[in-house]
């Protein structure tokens, strides 16, 4: 359990982080989303003990950080922004110190570094220096070291930059599994990535929690939510479909074709707007419903000054 009450963080007279209060429980995955310079990665740092709070607590499993961050950081797990990691060593090397730092021996210590090298398929370039190693392969060495010690709390600073699409469906499936006893904190730019792989999602702007709910939540907020979009392949009479019932609103470019129906709040407009296509046998060449454009509400979200 992380409980975070009045957070703030300073840099002389620049307030970096303003007043962050929120709860986080065993299998959460968390989303931090904003701009670049929201506070995003301060707080991060905070979370982990790595930078001191200016103002405000905050307690991991009911520890006060501040007070007793050594065995605190022992139950987290953390991947920085740039995956920082000792060029020079082998991917082995570096793996069995972070080990030996996290304090594991032995038996246990070989089963977990064999475990996160499968878990990342790392297995080709054991022993490569990690200088020589693709973007890539340096995030997944990072994300390594940052669950080698089967920590309680994962903390990952965009954990799929530099990740080819294959990958990064590869790291998602990973947290995913990871979570179901833990806390995950992801920060990240990929609002898609957000709605894949979270449970909730905390938007910081100007150093504040300007939104805090679930991913469904967030696309409902977007004015194309469940509405109906469809691209004719010629010129056709459209007029009924504003008509029909449920539509609130109709929209059409007449540039690409594509018409766009919005839904009454609540309501589900797709059988009657394919029950009208099929009846005025209208030459749609492609039909969809929308699951909302997140970053319409993410710009709304972060451009306002107010908490939604």
């Amino acid at each position: 359990m992380i409980a975070v009450k009045n957070l703030s963080r300073y840099f002389d007279k620049f307030k970096a982080v303003d007043g962050l209060s929120f709860d986080i429980k065993p299998g959460d995955i968390v989303g931090f989303l904003g701009p670049n310079g929201a506070g995003k990665s301060t707080t991060m740092k905070m979370l982990t003990g790595f930078l001191p709070a200016s103002e405000g607590t905050i307690h991991i499993n009911g520890t006060d950080i501040s007070k007793h961050s050594k065995s605190v950081q022992k139950t987290i797990g953390y991947l920085p922004e740039g995956a920082p990691a000792y060029g020079d060593m082998t991917v082995y090397q570096f793996l069995l110190f972070i080990a030996q730092i996290r304090e594991l021996k032995g038996k246990h210590k070989h089963e977990r570094i064999a475990d996160v090298v499968a878990q990342l398929e790392l297995q080709a370039v054991l022993d490569r220096p990690i200088d020589n190693l693709s973007k890539g392969f340096k995030r997944r060495v990072g994300l390594a070291q940052a669950i080698i010690h089967d920590p309680k709390i994962l903390i990952l600073d965009e954990p799929t930059d530099g990740l080819d699409p294959n990958q990064k469906h590869q790291v998602r499936k990973l947290i995913q599994g990871l979570s179901e006893d833990k806390i995950v904190i992801i920060s990240t730019h990929i609002l898609e990535e957000v709605a894949a792989v979270c449970n909730r999602v905390m938007i910081i702007a100007d150093g504040a929690l300007k939104f805090d709910d679930t991913p469904l939540a967030l696309q409902q907020k977007s004015r194309f939510y469940q509405s109906v979009s469809l691209t004719l392949s010629y010129a056709a009479d459209i007029s009924g479909l504003a008509e029909l019932e449920g539509v609130d609103d109709m929209e059409v470019d007449r540039r690409t074709g594509r018409v766009t129906l919005f839904p009454e709040p609540g309501a589900h407009i797709l059988p009657q707007v394919a029950e009208h296509i099929q009846l005025r046998r209208l030459p749609v060449e492609d039909l969809h419903v929308e699951q909302g454009r997140l970053d319409d509400v993410f710009r709304e979200i972060t451009a306002s000054g107010e908490s939604v």
